[in-house]
């Protein structure tokens, strides 16, 4: 989604709620001059992609001494 800097600053709170979702870009004089983000998506995105990948019968600590060992 792209805004104005004008329309941003009259709904700053509307955006900042889109923004958990979605990223919005902002314009200034019909330039995108900066992007409001959510800052935990990448985060996110990647633990919910390694869920399943260690098995269920080994343990946090099992996997790390086997990543450690593996270097």
């Amino acid at each position: 989604m792209t805004i104005s800097a004008t329309e941003l600053k009259n709904n700053l709170s509307k955006y900042l709620t889109i923004a958990v979702d979605e990223d919005v870009f902002i314009s200034k004089n019909g330039k995108i001059v900066a992007k409001l983000s959510n800052p935990y998506e990448d985060r996110l995105a990647m633990a919910e992609s390694l869920f399943g990948i260690i098995p269920s019968d080994i343990t946090l600590e099992e996997a790390r001494d086997e990543r450690l060992s593996n270097k």
